[in-house]
């Protein structure tokens, strides 16, 4: 019987997994999503980080980060995602193997919370229809879109959180920093006025 997770768990994964005793597990689980719910598009439009797999026709691997403010990834319908895609070092390494394979994964970070996701299917670019392109671009983003990546969803899975660094984002912790400081100074102050009264 084929199941979403097939996607994954290949013959060999299968064999690997009955290998070191957990297949058990998996067959009890069941199918992995293939539509995207409430939860995961709401942990997807927070996202800012995610990284994009794809592989040559001969199966040469490539993994590319892509980030931006919380929005940049937008979820078009149930199982479509698209991301505008920004300049970048010009090697266009996934553009190529998008052209000769179009079998992709999205693997979406979020480090503050240490929760991932994984997202399995085909990937497509569009370099064509600017106003797409427009409609994608985080307003006040200080980049350059080339072009709209999409993304058509065939089954994802989230994993657990085991070995994720919890990591804030800078702004975060400045601000953090920020008040906390603000809060010290307060308090110095009012330290000061109470130890001058208990001179007085």
């Amino acid at each position: 019987m084929q199941r979403t997770s097939d996607i994954a768990f290949s013959p060999a994964v299968k064999a690997a997994q009955e290998r070191y005793g957990s297949r058990g597990h998996f067959e009890r689980r069941g199918d992995w999503p293939v539509a995207i719910t409430e939860d995961l598009a709401g942990f997807l439009g927070q996202a800012t980080t995610l990284y994009l797999a794809t592989a040559s026709a001969q199966g040469q691997p490539y993994m590319q980060h892509r980030g931006g403010p919380p929005g940049f990834l937008r979820v078009l319908d149930e199982r479509t995602l698209a991301f505008a895609d920004f300049a970048g070092n010009r090697q266009y390494v996934t553009v190529g193997n998008l052209d000769e394979n179009p079998q992709a994964m999205l693997f979406v970070m979020d480090y503050e919370t240490r929760r991932r996701v994984k997202l399995w299917g085909t990937a497509r670019y569009v370099e064509d229809d600017p106003a797409l392109i427009e409609r994608l671009f985080p307003a006040g983003y200080a980049a350059r879109g080339e072009r709209a990546i999409l993304f058509e969803v065939a089954a994802w899975d989230v994993n657990c959180r085991q070995h994720i660094p919890q990591l804030y984002p800078a702004d975060a912790v400045t601000a953090a920093i920020g008040a906390l400081e603000t809060r010290i100074r307060a308090l110095e102050a009012e330290n000061e006025m109470l130890r001058r009264r208990l001179v007085a």
